[in-house]
Parts: C-alpha cells; structure tokens; sequence
C-alpha cells in the first residue's frame, strides 16, 4: 500500500470539492444573505488543504506504477469521509449547527445522498447553506469519485480501480473503452435529466432556485427539499407527477439511459432488471393505492393515486421525498413501503438500498437450491436475462446480503442502547444503510433525526458511507489481509 500515493489522489478529490463550493459561494452573495462570507473560507479551507495534500505527498515515482486495487479501496473509502469532513465546514463556520456530528451529519447525509436530516427549521437557513446542501446530493449522486476520473487521467493517474470502488454492483459495466471516457458519458447523461427536471419543475411555478436544489435531491435519489414540509409545500400535481417521474429514472440503471439515447430502445425493455423495477412500482402503486382509497385516506382516485406513485417513487429509488404522512396509511401500506425500503433502486443507478439485481440473483439461487432437491442431477445455472451468472457473483451477493443485514441489525442494535426505542433504532438504522432519508416512528416523514443522541448520530452517520459504498469498500479496511504486505 503506497500511503504517500493515496493521500496524493486524496488531496486531489479534496481540492476539487473546495472548487464546487465557488457556486454556493455564488447564491449567497446574489441573496446577500450572510453566508458569503463563512463560504468563502470554506472553500478557502477545503482547496488550501486539498492542495497541501497533493503537493506534498507528490511523488513522479508512484504515478509510473497502476493503481493497484487495495489503493483504489483505500482513496474511495478514505475519500467519502474525508469529503463529510470538510463538506461540514460551511454548516459550522456559517453557524448552521453548534456541534461538529451535526455538522458531519448532515454533510455526509448530503454527499452519500441518503437525506436524512438534522435541520430543525429549514426554511430559516440562509439559502446559500441550503444550496451547498442540495449540491453535496449532486455531487455524491454519480460519486465523486466518478466525477473526479475525469480530472485524474491529466494527473496521470489511472482509474478503473477507483471506478470499480466506487460502482461495486455484481457487475459494472464500462461504456467506453477509457475510464475517462465513461465518467464523462455518466455525467452528461447525468447533467441532462437535471437540466431537464430543472426546466419542467420551473414550468410548474417553481422559481430557479428551487427547481435546481430540487433537481439535485431528484437525479441523486438524495431527497433533501428547500421546504420544511418537503414536497408537499408546493401543493402541485403537475409537480408531484414531474419528481414521480424523474426518481424513477434517477432509480433506472444508467447505462440504459446511455443505451436509450443512442436511439435502442429495445436495451430498455429486454433488460430484466429494468422489467422486475418496473413491475414493482406498478404493483405496489395498485395495492397501496386500493388500501388508502379504501381505508379513506382520500376522496378521490386520482388524489390516492398521485400520492402513492409518489411515495413509492420515492421509497423504492430512496429518494426520500414526501408528500404525504405515510405513518397514517393502513398498516399493509406500511408494510409494502418497508419492503422497498430493503430493496432500493437498479444496480448502476443512484439509488441505494439493496439493488434489484441483488434481490433478484437471491431469489432465483435460492429456486435453484429447492429446484435441486427435487431433481438432484439436474444442472441448472442462474441467468440474467440471456447472460449466466458467473457463481462467485452469487456468491459475492450472498456475501453482501449477510454483510447488510448483519451490520444493519448491528447499527439498530448500539442506536437502541443510546436509549432510542426499539422502532425508531431499527428505522433510522435502516433509513441511513439503505440511504432512503425517512424511516418510520421517531424518525418518519413528518420527523428528523435531530433529537438522536450524539454517539446515535455517529453510528448512523457511519451506515449512510456503509450503505453508498455498498458494505465492502468500507469494511475491507477493517480485515487485517488488507493492510498485510
């Protein structure tokens, strides 16, 4: 492990995070509203470190050799923390929050786009906070270390091993034959759905501002709204049914979207995890929609349906937007909303929970099993549409599988000992690993995550890297292997 050479990168990704904050920078002096000043040595801070870090550390020497793949980890895993810190210094230095966990709370919930929040009053916070809050949700979205294998390549810094941390789905799909090439393909595809949101969402009646901090929350499945009551403040169908739409793309694999825009719309639907996604937000959109209607949540169809769509929209992507107060729906709702809470968004997507291609390769391994028990010489290998799936795939899946609910239980489990109930513990654990925002009980859609105990915070500030990560990336720095020559 060349430690000289992963502080070097480090200092790079450093550095460019300090840059961005040039546009939060920007909103606050056109609002004069008191955080241009907090901002600016922020970013004065952040670049100045950054670049400390990278000419120090500089050495032509490592730059000959690749990267190997426990570097790659290393500046992945190092890197998201490293960005929570200093992503907190506007939230401190512009007086946002007192404490140095809220502030990292709130950073890293931005940045591993999850949407958990720590503001008591958002609408008070001057608008140029806010707009850092929604950027770190952009920026995390596509990763920054996605965004940074863009720059690195001029470095002379190789970056398949970077881009595999940071996309560890079952199976990562490069676009184009150049790392570099990728990252910037991702990242117009991303720019463009944002801009596009942005447009529509203006259109609705929403000014500049909002439209964009929302886009941010949307194409990230971030969540974090500029609206005490989120979404809802808007009190707009035209606007609930844009976002509806825009998080179930965000929740889209984006290679497909890539795929989609160079004119073959057949990847889209031969795609089967694309057509097991699409078909779980219809159904469950038809059952909590029949429950709410039914119960009497709402007077009308068209009312019952334009708020389910958006709540699952808004679970199974974990997005975590709200409309609506979901905790008083009918109980099964609950249940099926928990149930997507699990699963999450497509494997190359933004989303984060489980992934559908993971549930899926469990399901049908375990068929498989059951299937052999009855015809015991039969040879039966797992597919993904017409492609088999390698076996240290599946059992690379099962191994995250364990390693989720294992942590996740584990992280609910010290949550409680804080002296948080039980419910609250267990969804606040799950809200934060599977990066979706709300949870239910002490922490739903109506709640925050303030009035957790501090050590709660820390915990659960650890689950939303553990969870944009996806598990391994993170816990391999705790295996005594990886640090052995």
């Amino acid at each position: 492990m060349r430690w000289q050479y992963v502080l070097h990168i480090i200092g790079a990704l450093v550095a460019c995070i300090g840059l961005t904050m040039i546009f939060p920078l920007a909103w606050g002096l056109y609002y004069s509203d008191g955080t241009a000043i907090p901002m600016a040595q922020s970013l004065a801070i952040t670049v100045v470190s950054g670049a400390l870090l990278f000419f120090i550390f500089r050495n032509p020497e490592s730059s000959k050799s690749a990267m190997t793949h426990r570097e790659g980890m290393a500046i992945v895993a190092l890197g998201w923390f490293v960005a929570g810190a200093f992503g907190g210094l506007p939230f401190y230095l512009g007086g946002t929050f007192e404490t140095v966990v809220d502030c990292v709370f709130e950073s890293l919930s931005g940045f591993s786009t999850t949407g958990s929040s720590v503001l008591t009053n958002i609408e008070a916070v001057p608008r140029g906070i806010l707009f850092w809050r929604s950027l770190t949700h952009w920026l995390g979205g596509m990763g920054i270390i996605v965004l940074s294998l863009a720059i690195l390549p001029f470095l002379g810094v190789g970056g398949m091993q970077l881009y595999k941390a940071e996309v560890p789905g079952p199976v990562p799909d490069k676009l184009k034959p150049r790392i570099k090439d990728t990252a910037m393909t991702l990242w117009k595809v991303y720019v463009m759905f944002s801009a596009l949101e942005t447009v529509l969402l203006m259109f609705g009646g929403m000014d500049f501002f909002d439209a964009l901090c929302h886009s941010f929350g949307t194409m990230a499945t971030g969540g974090f709204s500029t609206k005490n009551t989120s979404v809802a403040a808007f009190n707009s169908s035209y606007i609930d049914y844009v976002i509806t739409i825009f998080m179930l793309i965000a929740g889209i694999n984006f290679t497909l979207h890539y795929l989609l825009l160079k004119w073959r719309p057949s990847a889209l639907l031969k795609d089967p995890e694309f057509r097991v996604f699409a078909g779980m937000v219809v159904i469950f959109t038809a059952i909590i929609t029949a429950a709410v209607y039914l119960g009497g949540n709402y007077d009308s169809v068209a009312d019952s349906v334009r708020y389910t769509s958006f709540q699952v929209a808004a679970i199974l992507t974990t997005t975590g937007f709200a409309t609506a107060d979901y905790e008083l729906w009918p109980g099964v709702t609950q249940a099926i909303l928990l149930l997507c809470m699990f699963v999450g968004g497509c494997a190359g997507s933004t989303g984060g929970g489980m992934k559908v291609m993971r549930i899926m390769l469990l399901v049908k391994h375990s068929y498989k099993e059951l299937f052999r028990l009855i015809h015991p010489r039969s040879v039966n290998r797992i597919k993904m549409g017409q492609t088999v799936v390698q076996d240290d795939v599946v059992s690379g899946v099962w191994g995250f599988f364990i390693l989720w609910i294992g942590l996740f239980v584990l992280a609910a489990c010290v949550v409680a000992a804080t002296g948080v109930d039980v419910v609250t513990s267990f969804a606040a654990a799950l809200a934060c690993i599977g990066n979706i925002g709300p949870g239910i009980g002490g922490v739903g859609p109506t709640e925050n995550f303030a009035w957790l105990p501090d050590t709660a915070k820390w915990v659960l500030t650890f689950c939303m890297v553990l969870g944009r990560l996806e598990i391994y990336t993170v816990i391999i720095l705790f295996v005594p292997e990886f640090w052995r020559k």
